[in-house]
């Protein structure tokens, strides 16, 4: 049986990421991870005439990046899953025409890479597929010209708000192969804390992040001892606090040495001028499948639970004077066998 309480999903046989992709803008090549990712461009413009083409271009090379990884050629993809942040996510959209592979285009904001993640790993322990793969990307100029001002504009930024990644990650899921396993999900609920604000998003998402970890928690019967590594997707200087607060608050006592944000490891927030820090479809993705996996392969971690979230706004809603509703989505990533058996059941 794989639904385990709820909402959550519980692998007896866990699904395997056998290889990932990572590919960055230049901001992110100049913050402390960068050795851990694949490519890192010079430039925002990559070459392109546009920055959605740019964003685009990310997501095409995250996938020839992951396929070349695992040895695999793209007409043995049985799915590909995943999303951004784009009206109509047209650059995940446009980016998989190359690749072929039948597609579900999927929006969850800036969770969409643990929720892309989580269905992939879905599929293979159901048996629905033999590869799949789950990428989402985001780029800095493109988001922040779609949901708030455009680079040009030159607009100057509260300190609570974040910078969005330029990056694009993706992984291929298989049932069997080398590398970590995939040994639980959990699917977040939507909250809304009635947040406005589009530069406060790390509050506005920090009480998703928080229902979904406590319901892993429940669903599963572990607790935060159970993981090396809890790491929330993008709530920065902001809604991490927060979410670390709330969690003891609720008797969820957490670590701060074992509960991070990729959107706080991403950059040097005190030399890197990115305000609350990282934020974007590409934070949690280019993080988990660069610099948290190669922890993994080095043995430095061996059980890690990853919690993107998602501010589901819209320019529209916004507009139109909505609050900010959230959700977030958690994916535990463990050693592989040959390092861990029977991790799943415990």
């Amino acid at each position: 049986m794989i639904l385990q309480g709820r909402r959550s999903w519980v692998y007896e046989q866990p699904p395997v990421i056998v290889a990932t992709g990572t590919v960055v803008g230049p901001d992110e090549g100049q913050g402390p991870l960068a050795s851990d990712f694949d490519l890192v461009h010079p430039d925002l413009e990559m070459g392109q005439p546009s920055w959605e083409k740019s964003e685009r271009l990310l997501m095409e090379q995250a996938t020839e990046i992951a396929l070349e990884h695992a040895k695999l050629s793209k007409d043995k993809l049985n799915f590909f899953v995943g999303g951004d942040l784009m009206n109509q996510i047209i650059s995940t959209s446009f980016a998989v025409r190359a690749l072929e592979a039948p597609y579900i285009g999927m929006f969850g904001a800036c969770s969409t890479s643990m929720e892309s993640l989580a269905v992939a790993s879905l599929m293979i322990a159901s048996g629905a597929a033999d590869y799949a793969m789950a990428g989402t990307c985001s780029h800095n100029c493109t988001v922040e010209k779609q949901f708030r001002y455009p680079t040009e504009y030159g607009s100057q930024k509260p300190p609570t708000a974040q910078y969005t990644v330029t990056g694009a990650g993706a992984s291929i899921v298989a049932r069997s192969g080398e590398g970590p396993v995939i040994t639980a999900a959990t699917i977040g609920k939507v909250m809304d804390l009635g947040i406005k604000d589009p530069f406060n998003m790390g509050a506005a998402m920090a009480p998703a992040a928080v229902d979904t970890i406590q319901g892993h928690f429940q669903d599963t019967g572990r607790t935060p001892g159970y993981y090396d590594l809890i790491v929330t997707g993008d709530l920065a200087g902001v809604g991490h606090p927060l979410a670390l607060e709330m969690l003891g608050r609720n008797g969820v006592p957490m670590e701060q040495t074992t509960f991070r944000d990729c959107g706080l490891m991403i950059y040097d927030v005190e030399k890197q001028k990115v305000q609350a820090g990282g934020s974007g479809c590409g934070c949690s993705a280019v993080v988990t499948y660069g610099h948290l996996l190669k922890r993994i392969h080095k043995g430095e971690l061996g059980r890690i639970l990853v919690v993107a979230t998602g501010a589901l706004l819209s320019p529209l809603s916004y507009q139109q004077g909505e609050s900010i509703p959230c959700v977030a989505h958690a994916v535990a990533i463990e050693a592989g066998h040959s390092k861990r058996q029977g991790g799943a059941n415990r």
